[in-house]
């Protein structure tokens, strides 16, 4: 019944063009009667609300897109000459009139697949109301039973019937508008509008006036979770833009690197193999400073800047493929600036690149035939100096680990920590300084033995030991304040015994750990003396440093310690708190019971509380006691402060 582009009625000839200040003129008088016009033609199907918003939408879009109507579509901006006797001087007012019926009557046509859809047909986009619900004042039982025939109705017929009562127009005046409208069967529509009690009155009611509203909220519930999975589609949308938004087409020219991101100058000559920093060879000898930094480029890769470049990229934006690790504290992103280059070469199965950057060392390793399989280390070095400088790992392959050493080492050797008697056997360097394959004892299942390294250089005798990370843990002994090398017997009898506990430090990030031999004490029924050993790991970040009290009882098999307590992030046995305390409960050969507690030089004296009591003078405590037994330990230092045990 309704034809888009119908032919003018022969019966109604054109009128005169009107314009678009005559037009609004018309609107913004007549707008409270056009929105309800709209409101009563809408299909009530629409629901209250949507009827209410498209209906101010439908009189808001009606005025002439040209400067006269004459250009505005199948109207062509002619008024037909029968019009009611209060508008009928009013041109404006009868054009905006035919748009609103034209536009009502598409808002109810379904959409069809094959059929370009109408403006009305959607939802208006203008205006909008969010988070409440409006429609008219409720009218009486009248109003809500005229509503329910007029939804019976079609939309022409529909359309027929508001415009005879509300319009007050004739039958022909009706089928001229319904005509106008694009109604192909008006006289149908009519007929049909005359199946319906006449009731013009109703029509004007409060029931059907859209612009006088009652507001309600939404359903709060439902809005809440639109609200939460709106904002959860937003950011994916966000991500995935972004991602999508990344430059490059994976794998490229740079192996294993991921596509480029950045391109800014100081990314762009941080990626370039010909801004790498390259020490003298003897730069070391007259520095101010023996640390990373004076180490020179080595390796015979140190000349292949395809190599490099790849090294480059991988540090500064790893592939997924990439297994990369860091030791704790340590970042992961590219470099500020061009770093130095320490060392390029073949190492084992794998061509390795060693560079620094001032705060860290990166290792990057790739197999010699391609680029898959890739890996990249990171470990934090700064504040090196020369014992802590003077190695680096450059390759693990098989249980074992081989080293870089520092230009200024002079002589290597491993020293086998659990045979404190037996002599150290040398360790062949290349010209390179890169060693032959040393047992990681890192790595090894049992304890068995534990190699460490010896380095020579003109300040003395460095021992340092793998632990699985870059940089080897150098290990010393003695006092914190006074800690030295472990270069005498006495020192290397000490550490033949914590050795088999260095595991407990593994992968932390570990700079040096020294062992304290914080007290000794006769045991009870004639046992012999044991030993107190307090180890502490330092880190190279400072924090998370881990500290363990030993209980060493006599043992002509050097067997490892027993952990009496330990703790992390404590100051104790270092160089700010160098005083703990420590107890155990220990079993004597004869199968008694004793409670025993040792404190540093420091502590006055001792008190057991708790399951049991006992207390003694000075840094030594030993109480008979049960198996099983809990109790308490607390010390008093020489100057009255209290001290706890080690936690």
């Amino acid at each position: 019944m309704l034809n888009v582009a119908p032919e003018q009625d022969i019966l109604n000839p054109p009128a005169p063009f009107v314009g678009v200040e005559q037009a609004e003129a018309a609107l913004v008088e007549h707008y409270p009667r056009l929105v309800r016009l709209a409101y009563l033609v809408l299909p009530p199907s629409l629901g209250r609300n949507r009827r209410v918003v498209t209906a101010h939408a439908i009189v808001q879009r009606s005025l002439p897109r040209g400067r006269s109507g004459s250009g505005d579509g199948p109207d062509n901006g002619l008024i037909p000459g029968a019009r009611r006797a209060e508008a009928g001087g009013d041109p404006g007012y009868v054009y905006v009139r035919r748009r609103v019926v034209r536009q009502a009557l598409e808002a109810g046509l379904p959409l069809r697949r094959k059929a370009w859809p109408k403006r009305a047909q959607f939802p208006p986009l203008l205006p909008q109301v969010w988070g409440l619900r409006l429609f008219p004042r409720s009218g009486g039982a009248d109003e809500l039973a005229l509503d329910q025939r007029l939804s019976a109705l079609s939309g022409p017929a529909r359309a027929a019937y508001v415009l005879r009562g509300l319009e007050r127009l004739g039958d022909d005046e009706v089928c001229a508008e319904l005509n106008a409208a694009g109604v192909t069967e008006a006289r149908r529509a009519l007929a049909e509008a005359d199946t319906t009690e006449p009731q013009a009155g109703l029509l004007e009611s409060a029931e059907f006036d859209p612009c006088s509203l009652q507001a309600r909220p939404t359903d709060l519930m439902r809005r809440r979770q639109h609200g939460r999975a709106a904002l959860a589609a937003v950011a994916a949308l966000v991500v995935c833009g972004a991602l999508i938004g990344l430059p490059g087409d994976g794998w490229g020219p740079d192996g294993a690197a991921a596509p480029p991101y950045a391109q800014n100058p100081a990314a762009q000559a941080a990626l370039d193999p010909g801004h790498l920093l390259r020490v003298e060879p003897t730069a070391w000898t007259t520095a101010t400073r023996t640390d990373f930094s004076v180490w020179p480029a080595r390796g015979d890769l140190v000349g292949d800047s395809a190599l490099l470049r790849r090294a480059l990229a991988v540090w500064a934006r790893p592939g997924e493929s990439v297994q990369v690790s860091a030791t704790p504290g340590t970042p992961s992103g590219p470099p500020m600036g061009a770093p130095q280059l320490l060392f390029a070469g073949d190492v084992d199965r794998a061509r390795v690149v060693l560079l620094y950057d001032g705060l860290r060392v990166a290792r990057y390793a790739e197999p010699r035939d391609g680029t898959a399989g890739a890996a990249l280390d990171f470990a934090r070095v700064d504040a090196a100096d020369t014992a802590s400088a003077s190695a680096l790992v450059v390759g693990r392959t098989d249980g074992n680990v081989r080293y870089l050493t520092a230009p200024w080492v002079r002589q290597a050797s491993v020293r086998d920590l659990l045979a404190p008697d037996a002599s150290a056997r040398p360790l062949h360097r290349d010209k390179d300084g890169v060693t032959d394959p040393v047992v990681s004892p890192a790595q090894a299942q049992q304890c068995t033995s534990w190699e460490a390294l010896e380095f020579h250089d003109d300040s003395g005798v460095r021992l340092v030991t793998d632990l699985g990370e870059l940089a080897p843990a150098r290990l010393t002994w003695g006092p914190p304040h006074d800690a030295r090398d472990v270069d005498d017997r006495s020192a290397r009898q000490g550490w033949a015994r914590t050795a088999c506990l260095l595991p407990t430090v593994r992968s932390h990030g570990v700079r040096s750990v020294n062992d304290w031999q914080f007290a000794q004490q006769a045991l009870p029924e004639n046992n012999g003396t044991a030993d107190w050993i307090c180890t502490r790991a330092e880190t190279w970040r400072g924090a998370g440093s881990r500290v363990f009290a030993q209980f060493q009882a006599p043992s002509a098999k050097l067997a490892p310690g027993a952990i009496a307590a330990r703790a992390e992030n404590s100051a104790a046995c270092g160089v700010r708190e160098a005083r703990v305390l420590a107890g155990v409960l220990w079993k004597s050969r004869g199968g008694n019971w004793f409670v025993l507690a040792a404190g540093s030089e420091q502590v006055s004296s001792v008190t057991l509380s708790g399951g049991m009591t006992g207390s003694g003078r000075g840094n030594l405590l030993a109480v008979r006691a049960k198996e099983g037994a809990r109790a308490e330990l607390d010390g008093r230092l020489t100057d009255g402060t209290p001290i706890s045990t080690l936690r």
